[in-house]
């Protein structure tokens, strides 16, 4: 009898990632932008939409899923929701204490990650390009200019749900980048874990001439850090086609 060709259940990293339950994108992407060896591990929290009820109640149930997913051996945890994490520093700052249960996994948030992907390229002056509603690019906003950052332009397309986000093609985010186009920006951040942004970040930065950040490429990114896995992922941009430093190095 033939042995099946072996597969890789995270023999150089696995990374915990807690998503909202409407959420059809992030995994497929994330999965897509990891290098042999390391895989993801998910579990769901109930969130459909974007009112401030429904973001703090993901972000209170926090705890209970990072719990769950240390069973399962992961050495880097996300909570990966990027409307509650920057929806206060204060709610982030919940966040980030409710998943910190294990003392063998690094954990964070999607805000923290686009903080240090933005960061990491030199960026100061940021252009923001959401599928939100005014009430979460506000936030954002406020959240982004409170780590010292300068959000030159801010184009949210007033979508309320998961779904209605899924549904919008790569398309969408090009022609709202180019419609956004400054010569003063240093970067380009396409907020949302929900949308399909992950297609369009090497034509717009070869349009733009300017670093493309999205919410899952820079959680990846920095998640990859926490595994201390250094090999540069091509095909999603300037952030992970890079040597990256592993966290404990700085």
């Amino acid at each position: 009898m033939s042995v099946p060709e072996s597969i890789d259940y995270g023999s150089r990293g696995r990374i915990g990632v807690i998503v909202p339950s409407g959420n059809s994108v992030a995994e497929p992407q994330i999965r897509a932008m990891l290098p042999p060896g390391v895989q993801a591990y998910v579990t769901r929290l109930p969130l459909l939409g974007s009112s401030s009820e429904e973001l703090i109640n993901m972000a209170s149930q926090a705890r209970q899923a990072a719990n769950l997913l240390t069973d399962a051996g992961v050495e880097c945890l996300a909570f990966h929701c990027t409307a509650a994490s920057t929806y206060s520093v204060e709610l982030n700052d919940l966040i980030n204490r409710q998943v910190q249960v294990s003392e063998k996994a690094h954990s964070f948030a999607t805000a923290d990650a686009i903080v240090h992907a933005l960061r990491c390229v030199d960026a100061r002056r940021v252009v923001l390009l959401t599928p939100y509603i005014e009430p979460v690019n506000e936030r954002e906003v406020a959240f982004l200019t409170h780590h010292g950052f300068e959000v030159i332009a801010c184009e949210g397309l007033q979508i309320n749900t998961n779904k209605e986000m899924a549904e919008l093609p790569p398309s969408t985010f090009i022609e709202m980048a180019l419609r956004n186009q400054r010569d003063d920006a240093d970067a380009y951040l396409i907020s949302c874990t929900a949308v399909r942004s992950a297609e369009c970040i090497e034509a717009l930065e070869a349009s733009l001439k300017r670093p493309v950040i999205t919410s899952n490429q820079a959680m990846v990114w920095y998640a990859l850090r926490g595994c201390g896995v250094q090999d540069p992922v091509a095909g999603f941009g300037t952030l992970l086609d890079r040597d990256r430093a592993p966290l404990s190095a700085g």
